[in-house]
C-alpha cells in the first residue's frame, strides 16, 4: 500500500499545529502569483491537501504493480482565508476543554493527518499520539471514541472522555456504506447527548440522502426529510454539511444547518493554471446546476457560461441531447456537486469534444464514484478530474487524471467560527482571477 510521510508542523510558527500542506508559494504576501505550466496529468495521480494546492513533485509518479506512489508532502503557510486570531497563537489544551471533536469510520482520513484508502477492519478506536489534521488545524486532540461492530452487524459506541457541558462536533459523512453510516452517526449523536454533552453539532461533510429531496412521481418517498428528522431526534443541536443537493435540504431540519461551500478549495487550485481567461468556459452539465456553474463562473474572472442539455429517462441514467453555449477551441471546466456513475458529465464531456473543446477539465466536491464511473472517467474524455474528500477514495479507484483535494482545513475554520459564534461566510472573502492583462498565462489569487 502506498504510505504518505508527513512532517512534523514547526514549533516555532505562530499557529504550531498548522497542518504541513504542500506548497508552491509563499501566502506571506498580498498577491501572490502563480506561475505553472500544465504537465501531464495522465500520469500521475494527485492527492493534495487543504487550500487546493498541488503536490511538489519533481518528476512524473510511477505506478509498480498498478498502485499509485503518495508524494510527500511539505509545509506552508495557510492561505489568509484560512486565518483567524485563533491561528495566532497556540490554544491552551489546559484551559479550552469546552471543545471536543470526534471522527466516525466513515472518512478517518478528513480528520487524521495520514492517508489510507480503507479500511480493512470497520472496527476503529481512535488512541492519543494519532496525527490529526482538523484537529491540528484547530489546536484541539482528537477525542476518544471506540466504535466497533458486532457479530450480527449492530453498531457500538462508546466515548472514552468526558463531554458533560462541553460543545461536541461529529465528523461523519453519510458516504457509501449509507445506511451503516448513517446510523453510526445517529448512535454518536446519542452517546454524547447521554453523557451530557451542552451541544452537538453533526459535521457531515456528504450528506447522502440529500438527492432525494421531493416527489418526482406517485407514492414516492422523501427520504431527505427523514434522514434530517432521524438527525434531530437522535439529539443533534446544529448540522455543518459541504455542498448539499439541492438548497432546500436545508429546511427540512427543524435545527439550524450551516452550508459549507467547497468552491475556493477547487477554485484555488485552478488558479494555478496556464491558462489564459479568454480561453475559458465554464460547463453546468444539466439545467439545475445552472445557478451554481454561474457562481463558479463569476470567480473565474467571471468566464463564460456553456449548458448541457439532457434528458434523463431512468434513475442513473441519461442522455445528452445538445449544447447551449460556444466551447469551440476553449478550455471547458464542467462543475457539478457530485459525480456518481459519471454517466451524465461523460456524455457531457463527449458533446463538448464533439463541439471542438480543447480540453476538458471535471470538478466535483464528493466523488461517489459507483460503478462504472472510474471506467467512464479514465477513458481519455477528462484531461483532469478534481474531487475533494468529503468522501474518502478508495486505492482501488485511483485513475492517472485524478486530482484530490483535501476541505479539512476549511472545515477545521468552519467549525471554529461556529463554536466562537462568528459568521462562517469567509468564502465571501475570497477573489479568484486570472489575468486579464499582461501574461495571459499566470495565474493569479487575490485574498
Amino acid at each position: 500500500m502506498a504510505s504518505l510521510t508527513m512532517p512534523r508542523p514547526s514549533q516555532s510558527t505562530s499557529a504550531s499545529c498548522s497542518s504541513p500542506i504542500p506548497s508552491r508559494c509563499s501566502f506571506g504576501d498580498q498577491n501572490p502569483t502563480f506561475s505553472f505550466s500544465f504537465r501531464d496529468s495522465r500520469s500521475r495521480v494527485h492527492v493534495c491537501n487543504a487550500a487546493a494546492v498541488r503536490c511538489d513533485m519533481a518528476e512524473a509518479l510511477n505506478f509498480p504493480n498498478g498502485k499509485p506512489n503518495i508524494p510527500v508532502l511539505n509545509e506552508r503557510t495557510l492561505p489568509k482565508f484560512l486565518e483567524t486570531a485563533r491561528m495566532e497563537k497556540t490554544v491552551n489544551r489546559t484551559t479550552n476543554n469546552r471543545i471536543k471533536l470526534f471522527s466516525g469510520t466513515a472518512n478517518p482520513a478528513l480528520s487524521q493527518n495520514y492517508w489510507f484508502s480503507q479500511l480493512s477492519d470497520r472496527n476503529l478506536s481512535i488512541q492519543d499520539g494519532v496525527s490529526q489534521e482538523i484537529a491540528c488545524y484547530m489546536g484541539v486532540e482528537l477525542g476518544k471514541i471506540n466504535i466497533k461492530r458486532f457479530a450480527d452487524g449492530e453498531i457500538y459506541v462508546q466515548l472514552q472522555e468526558s463531554v458533560r457541558g462541553c460543545d461536541v462536533y461529529l465528523v461523519q459523512p453519510t458516504c457509501p456504506l449509507a445506511n451503516e453510516n448513517l446510523m453510526e452517526l445517529l448512535i454518536m449523536i446519542d452517546a454524547c447527548r447521554r453523557a451530557s454533552a451542552k451541544n452537538i453539532t453533526a459535521v457531515i461533510p456528504y450528506f447522502g440522502y440529500a438527492r432525494a429531496d421531493r416527489k418526482t412521481q406517485g407514492r414516492e418517498s422523501i427520504a431527505a426529510k427523514l434522514v434530517a428528522n432521524l438527525i434531530t431526534e437522535a439529539g443533534a443541536d446544529r448540522v455543518l454539511a459541504c455542498d448539499l443537493h439541492s438548497g432546500q435540504s436545508m429546511g427540512y431540519f427543524d435545527i439550524p444547518v450551516d452550508h459549507v461551500y467547497c468552491q475556493p478549495v477547487i477554485l484555488d487550485y485552478l488558479a494555478s493554471k496556464t491558462v489564459s481567461s479568454n480561453d475559458l468556459v465554464v460547463v453546468s452539465p444539466d439545467v439545475g446546476g445552472v445557478a451554481r456553474a454561474r457562481a463558479f463562473a463569476k470567480k473565474l474572472s467571471d468566464a463564460p457560461l456553456a449548458i448541457v442539455d439532457k434528458r434523463r429517462h431512468g434513475h442513473n441514467v441519461a442522455e445528452v441531447m445538445n449544447l447551449i453555449g460556444d466551447v469551440k477551441g476553449k478550455v471547458a471546466v464542467m462543475v457539478d456537486d457530485m459525480i456518481d456513475t459519471a454517466g451524465t458529465i461523460a456524455k457531457g464531456a463527449a458533446l463538448l469534444h464533439q463541439e471542438g473543446a480543447r480540453e476538458v477539465y471535471a470538478c466535483c466536491t464528493h466523488a461517489v464514484f459507483s460503478p462504472p464511473a472510474i471506467e467512464r472517467l479514465s477513458g481519455g474524455l477528462f484531461q483532469e478530474v478534481i474531487v475533494t474528500n468529503t468522501i474518502p477514495v478508495a486505492e482501488k479507484n485511483y485513475f492517472p487524471e485524478l486530482t484530490v483535494l483535501s476541505i479539512a482545513n476549511l472545515l477545521g475554520e468552519t467549525i471554529w467560527r461556529v463554536h466562537d459564534d462568528c459568521s462562517i461566510a469567509f468564502a465571501s472573502w475570497i477573489r479568484l482571477s486570472i489575468l486579464r492583462g499582461g501574461n495571459p498565462e499566470i495565474g493569479h489569487v487575490e485574498w
